[in-house]
C-alpha cells in the first residue's frame, strides 16, 4: 500500500455532528470543538448548546463545575462514614458505603468531563472547587485539634479527583 496517496488530516477542528467529514443533513449547526486550553464564555460544557452564548449562563456554568467539584470533596470526607470498626463491618455500612463512593466517582468523572471542554474558566473553577473543598474539610486548617478525628475516608476516585 502507498501511503503517499493518505490525504492529510483536516487543518480545521470544526466538527459537523461528531462527523470530520460533515456527513448527514445540510441543515445542521456548525460547532467548535477546541483541543487547547481557550479564555471566552461561548462554550459547550457537559449538555448540547450548554451554557451557550449568555454571559449569565455562563457564571451558572461555572458556580456549577465549582459545586460539582466541592461535593466531590465532601462526599470523600463524608463523616457519616467513619463509623467505628463494629459498625465498618456491618453490611449495611459497607453498602452505603459503596453507594456514596460511586455518587462521588460519577460526580468527580462529570468535573472531569466539564473541564475537557478546554475552556480556562471551567478548568479554574474545577480546581478552585476541589481546592476549596479540600481545604474546608481535608486540610488541619479548619479541624477541630482537641478532637481526635480519625483520617480514614474513602478511597481515592480511579480518576484521581
Amino acid at each position: 500500500m502507498d501511503h503517499d496517496d493518505v490525504p492529510p488530516p483536516p487543518s480545521s477542528s470544526i466538527m459537523n455532528n461528531g462527523s470530520m467529514n460533515g456527513g448527514g443533513g445540510g441543515n445542521q449547526e456548525m460547532m467548535m470543538m477546541h483541543m487547547t486550553f481557550y479564555w471566552g464564555k461561548n462554550t459547550e460544557v457537559l449538555f448540547s448548546g450548554w451554557p451557550g452564548t449568555s454571559s449569565g449562563m455562563y457564571a451558572l456554568c461555572l458556580i456549577f463545575v465549582f459545586f460539582l467539584a466541592f461535593l466531590t470533596e465532601w462526599l470523600g470526607h463524608f463523616s457519616f462514614l467513619r463509623g467505628t470498626t463494629e459498625d465498618s463491618a456491618n453490611a449495611a455500612s459497607g453498602l452505603v458505603q459503596t453507594v456514596v463512593y460511586t455518587l462521588r466517582t460519577g460526580i468527580a468523572y462529570l468535573v472531569m468531563l466539564a473541564v475537557m471542554s478546554f475552556n480556562a474558566g471551567v478548568f479554574i473553577a474545577a480546581l478552585a472547587g476541589y481546592g476549596i473543598g479540600f481545604m474546608l474539610l481535608g486540610s488541619r486548617t479548619f479541624r477541630n485539634p482537641s478532637g481526635n478525628r480519625e483520617t480514614y475516608e474513602i478511597p481515592p476516585s480511579v480518576c484521581a479527583c
